[in-house]
């Protein structure tokens, strides 16, 4: 009798818990960084602190996409045309496993996503609100810079990164109700039902610990840059 395919199955690791913890806090940080902004007033302080923690986990994230578990890492969702051509068809080779980690197009997104807000956050970095709030490495830059970087992290790069969250609910959205493919449990559990074969991402002390290092090495370069700017003299 042929097994069912929920036998040939069981729960992989693919989010490994470092992985998970920067989604969520990312995530929290930059709907508190929108609404501190569009509030003002003392929130802007606020809205400066989470633009920094912001910081710290996009340059966590860049360093964990090179030592982080498998399917965390950017080699793993770094697709070539031609396998974005074959995900859209439905024909992918074997060994190409597009619904354990990131999609093509999931991957996209994410590229995407991490791009825009590293820009917004190191636009906000030299931004000046001529009121009251002024990036810590502004009087490095020209006021004509200032300005330009200023009016990009205040518009464009805002609107840019609503359309993108935007595109990234509607396309878990449509995962779930459309294909019956749960994508934020995994990222809440660490774990996804796949085929015995797939491998599972490191998520032991070990991975945990390198996690904690390397994430307190950013959050310390980003302190020493905005030391860096309320220096006098430089």
């Amino acid at each position: 009798m042929p097994a069912s395919p929920e036998a040939s199955t069981r729960p992989v690791r693919v989010w490994d818990l470092p992985t998970r913890l920067f989604h969520w806090s990312l995530a929290l940080c930059v709907v508190g960084s929108i609404v501190s902004a569009k509030i003002g007033g003392n929130l802007m302080d606020w809205h400066m602190r989470l633009g920094y923690a912001a910081f710290t986990l996009l340059l966590f994230r860049i360093l964990w996409g090179l030592v982080g578990g498998r399917w965390s890492r950017f080699a793993s969702f770094l697709y070539s045309p031609q396998a974005l051509i074959r995900y859209l068809r439905g024909k992918p080779l074997p060994g190409e496993h597009f619904e354990v980690g990131h999609s093509p197009l999931g991957a996209l997104s994410v590229f995407g996503l991490l791009a825009v807000l590293v820009a917004q956050v190191g636009t906000g970095l030299f931004a000046d609100d001529e009121i009251a709030t002024t990036g810590p490495l502004i009087r490095f830059v020209s006021g004509a810079t200032s300005s330009l970087l200023t009016g990009y992290h205040k518009h464009w790069g805002q609107w840019i990164i609503y359309g993108l969250v935007a595109l990234h609910v509607l396309a878990i959205l449509f995962y779930v109700f459309k294909r019956g493919k749960p994508l934020v449990r995994p990222m809440l559990v660490g774990d996804k039902q796949l085929a015995a074969e797939v491998p599972a991402s490191r998520d032991g002390a070990g991975p945990r610990l390198l996690a904690l290092i390397l994430l307190l090495a950013c959050a310390g370069l980003v302190a020493w840059l905005i030391a860096l700017g309320a220096q006098p003299g430089l």
